[in-house]
This record gives C-alpha cells, structure tokens and sequence, in this order.
C-alpha cells in the first residue's frame, strides 16, 4: 500500500514547530486549536444567514433552485405549508414521526440478510443489539455496539443509517425552531409546521452541505464505492506457514456520503469499529481538520440564526463566547495531559517528547500516529462538547482528567455547541434558569427577549435540566450494584467506574461515544442504553416544547431600567456559573470516583489496575 500521507501537525505547521522543548510544547496544540474555531466561526456566519433566509421562507438564489423540489414534496404527502401547529400538536408530530423512523430502521436490520445489496452475506442483526440500534440513530446518538464494517450491509448503512443520519440531525434542528420562535413571536399559538421545518432543514440545509463535504473527502481518498471489498499488494510480504503473503484484502464500501452527514449532523457512527482513526474514513491531516470542523459548523451558525430570528445579534454572540469561555480552557488542559504523556511510561524511561516523528509526543496509546496526541484531544473533546460522539483515538486509552472532560463536557448537558439543534436549545433553557436568578438576586423582573420568566417556565425548565443527571446518575447506580453490569468492566477500580459512567452518560446525552474497555453488547446494556437514549431525547423536549406554547403565547414586555439586560458580559459570566455549578454539583461525586481518583492513584497502583 501507498506511504500514509502526513499527519496533522506536519501538514499543518512547519517543520520543526512541533519540535519546541518545555512550556512551547502547547504551542502547536493552541495554534491548531484556535485557527479551527476561528475558521469554523468565520464559514459559521454566512451559514447562519442562509438558514435564516431559509427558515423565514424568502425568495433568493437557494429558492429559486430547490423551491420547486420543495412544492412537489408537499404536493406527493398531501402537507399544507401554509397550515402552522401549537406546540402540542408539533410535538406529537415529531414524536410519531420518529416512532415509524425507528420502526422502520429496527425491521430493515431485522431482514437484512434477505435484502439486496449485501455484498459480503452478513447476518440479520441481532434482536437486542437491532433495538439498541434503531434507538440510537433514531435519536441522534449513534451508539454503537457493533463493528460497523462486519455487521451491517450496504443497504442498512446506505437506506438505514445514513437516513436516520439527515433525519434525527433535522428533527434536532425542528425542534430548536419553536423554541426561537417563542421569542420572536407573540400572542399567538402557532410555533411553525414541522412538515415544513423538516423538509427545508432537509433540502436546503444538511443534503447540499453534506455533499461538498462528501466531495471533498473522496477527493482526500475517504472510500466511496459498492464495491465489497479490493486486494491490495503489501509493502513488505511475509512468510505464514510457508507461504509467502504478499497481498491483503480490504473491505470498503459507500464511506464518504455517510461520513459527511455523520460528523455535520453531530450523528458520530462510524462505517468501520476504529471509527475516524481508520484511514478509510479519515486518510490525511485534511480531512481529519475538515471533519472536527464540521461537528461545530453547524452548531455554530445555529447562533447566528438565533440572533437573526429575535433580531438580537448581541446576545449571539453572547451564547458563542459563552460557550468558547467553558470550552477552550477544558480543551487546553486535555491536550495538556495527553501531551505531557504517560507517567508510567516516563519512569519507565521512555521518552515521549514532542517530536516530529511522533507527530507532537505525548501519550500516543491508542493514538493514530497520523493525527497526535493534541489532535486527538482536540476531536474527542468536540466530539463530546457536540453530540457527535466519533473518535479519532481510543478514548478509553485518554489519561484520566482528559477522559473525565470528555465526561464533564457531556455531563453538563453537551450545552457547549451541542448538538445540531438540541445543544442550542439546552444553552437557552440554562439562559432562561440564569435570568430567574439573576432576578431574584438583584430584585430584578426576570424577563427573556421583551417575554416574562413565570413559574411555568421555570417548572418546564428545571424539568428538562433535571432529566439527564437522574438518567446518568441512576443508571450508572443501577449497573455498578448488579451482577450484569458489572460483569462486562474489564479494568477494576476506578478506571473501571470510569467506563460504567461513560456508558451511562454518553447515551443518556445523545452523544454515542464510549469507553472500549467496556463490554456493552450483552442484553442488560443494550436495554439500560436504549432507554437512556430514548428518555434523554424526548424528555427532554417535551418539557421544552411546553415551555414554547406558554412564551409564544405571551405578549412582548418593553424593556425598562428594571429589565435584566441578558446581551451583557455580566449575564455572560452569570450563564457560564450557572452551567457550571449545576454540572459540578450533579456529576462531582461520581467524576472523584472515576478519573479524578484514577489520577491521583499512585503510579504503583495504576500500574496494578490497568496492566
């Protein structure tokens, strides 16, 4: 096979920069860091105006184009475009909509070695491991608890998966609208029509970005074919039992055009088990920065709608510094750790300097060495800021405080970003809770965009806050007091803890990711994390959703000298304390149990456990 093309750092920085000894050694990681969000904020902007032009159905360019497809589509399912919901009436839309998705997704599964386009004869996919599949891509969360590349056809990733993958991204999306809307609308129980949010999040926004991006990977080598699989010559043939191996056969299969809408839609289950570390999917230093840019295009821009739609661009760009503020800091000392390395290692008198050759040093277990350490950090601690939960590295092979910021940033409800839609709407529930306090702090009326914060809105959204710590925290006590979950932790002690909270956390957050030293395709995980995803979706968007029918029916209040100003660096900090807190307070226990423990164990002891 061909010479790996370069990694991350020496694509992307010159020669010898990742070579700086001492306190620089960070440098090249910031760098690396910095550019991508101020790129991804940069394309984010025009993205953010586009959706809005969308969303608010004008006439330019993108209609003039797609407009009609959207008419024949609304024609072909009997939908009137015209006809706008309340809030009960979208919700039981979206929920029944997703139930027949899931239903759909669970029987293609089932049959799969019965259809077509199953070029290597796999299987029908297991009742209980089926279940757990379509819950997971049916609510954005892409768990897996297969290997992808030797359990699904082509016709379950292509007709299946990748599906879900366009469809849970936008129901994310369609499900954020309403909430905007309640701001910017008054007197009124129309909150918009999900038939129509839903094709045109479709249409025009995840189908054409979905396709450049494919694009640009196929051209970057991601694989895209129907092809079951190709032989290819070795570098260096060997010897087994007497004969010479001088050729290796490959699966392959329709990669780019699920990778795309994978990482865009914040989906984040990967074609092959080794996820975005598999050459097949992530090949060069390009493509591994164009995919961790993508978790948080979107995301991103959604800001920007949001400040278009209330016509408040201030408080956007309050809610990206917000999160920018919780998120980098966590992000730096991630990749502190992993550069730093492993202390086993090092008395071992290995050195793990920041090398060229080691593409930037550090902890490099489980760690492509086309991509790095620092890299790797950066993908994983997007990867669960969002909702998108691939890897480019074994997370379970992270230090432990990298790994417990992978848990922190999902346990505070993957509120930096988050996902396409749902992050955003979580970010403005923890504004709504911030401007109650703040209220009564100060003896303040607890206002939101010209709307009153009443005790309503405040009951729904301490219910929806609420959800996901009661998920984490039960289901986690569930498995570590019961045989059948403690049965599949391959590490003891706290490392071991570790990976049951992770298994619990990610699904009951959407997100997907996991620790690999967890054995979770057995029946007691595939139910305990079916529910989890299942709840973590849509309890909290009912809650949500409830509070829109109460807002949006509201008039708008002037603002006056009483008035909370919520688009200040004031309220910014207050907003951040309170995300804080409340994640701290939920999850700190459980996290000095698992990796805070882990990494003050003594060397000795850790040697112990996870040798």
């Amino acid at each position: 096979m061909d010479r790996p093309r370069p990694g991350c750092f020496s694509l992307w920085l010159p020669v010898g920069v990742s070579n700086l000894p001492g306190a620089f050694s960070m440098m090249p990681s910031i760098l690396l860091t910095l550019t991508l969000l101020v790129v991804t904020i940069i394309l984010a902007i025009p993205l953010g105006r586009y959706m809005y032009r969308v969303y608010q159905g004008e006439n330019f360019w993108a209609s003039k184009l797609l407009a009609p497809v959207e008419r024949a589509l609304y024609r072909v399912s009997g939908i009137s475009p015209d006809q706008e919901m309340d809030w009960k009436r979208y919700a039981i839309t979206l929920l029944v909509f997703s139930l027949f998705g899931g239903l759909f997704l669970y029987a293609l599964l089932l049959a799969q070695r019965s259809l077509p386009l199953d070029p290597l004869h796999f299987r029908g996919v297991p009742a209980g491991s089926a279940f757990n599949t379509a819950v997971s891509f049916l609510t954005n969360t892409n768990w897996q608890d297969y290997s992808g590349g030797s359990t699904m056809s082509y016709l379950s990733q292509m007709l299946g998966l990748t599906v879900q993958n366009f469809l849970s991204a936008a129901v994310g999306i369609t499900f954020l609208l309403p909430l905007i809307r309640a701001f910017s609308r008054h007197s009124t129980r129309d909150v918009g029509n999900f038939w129509v949010d839903l094709t045109r999040t479709v249409l025009y926004v995840l189908l054409p970005l979905a396709s450049i991006l494919a694009i640009a990977l196929m051209e970057q080598g991601v694989v895209q074919t129907l092809v079951a699989d190709v032989s290819v010559h070795l570098v260096a043939p060997f010897l087994s039992h007497g004969k010479e191996i001088v050729s290796q056969t490959l699966h392959v299969g329709p990669v780019a055009s699920q990778e795309a809408i994978m990482m865009l839609g914040n989906n984040g289950g990967g074609f092959f088990n080794m996820n975005d570390a598999h050459p097949f999917e992530n090949p060069t230093g390009l493509t591994n920065l164009l995919e961790t840019g993508a978790m948080i295009l979107i995301p991103i821009a959604l800001v920007f709608l949001f400040g278009h739609m209330v016509q408040s661009k201030r408080n956007a760009w309050i809610i990206l510094v917000a999160m920018l503020v919780i998120f980098v800091p966590l992000t730096f000392i991630s990749q502190h750790f992993e550069l730093a390395g492993n202390p086993l290692l090092t008395q071992m008198g290995v050195n793990q300097s920041n090398t060229v050759n080691l593409a930037g040093g550090g902890n490099l277990e489980g760690v492509e060495d086309r991509i790095g350490a620092a890299a790797s950090a950066l993908f994983a601690t997007l990867a669960t800021a969002t909702s998108t939960g691939a890897a480019n590295c074994a997370y379970d092979s992270l230090m432990p405080l990298s790994g417990g910021i992978n848990l922190f940033l999902m346990q505070m409800g993957e509120v930096v970003f988050g996902g396409v839609g749902s992050g955003l709407a979580s970010f403005l529930t923890f504004m709504i809770f911030a401007v109650f306090i703040g209220g009564l702090m100060v003896g303040r009326t607890p206002e939101f965009l010209g709307k009153k914060i009443e005790s309503y809105e405040i009951k729904m959204a301490s219910l929806s806050i609420l959800i996901m710590p009661l998920l984490v925290l039960i289901g986690t006590a569930i498995a570590v007091s019961t045989h059948a979950g403690r049965a599949g932790v391959f590490n003891p002690g706290p490392h071991g803890f570790s990976e049951i909270l992770y298994a619990v956390t990610s699904p009951a957050n959407n997100n997907g990711s996991a620790f690999g030293g967890l054995s979770n395709d057995t029946r007691f995980y595939n139910i305990l994390t079916g529910m989890c995803m299942l709840f973590g979706r849509y309890w909290v968007y009912l809650p949500l959703l409830a509070m829109v029918g109460s807002l949006v029916e509201k008039k708008r209040v002037p603002a006056s000298v009483g008035t909370l100003a919520t688009d200040t660096p004031i309220f910014m900090g207050l907003t951040v304390g309170v995300i804080l807190l409340v994640g701290a307070l939920n999850f700190f226990p459980a996290l000095a149990l698992g990796p805070i423990a882990e990494q003050l164990t003594p060397v000795t002891s850790v040697l112990t456990h996870r040798g």
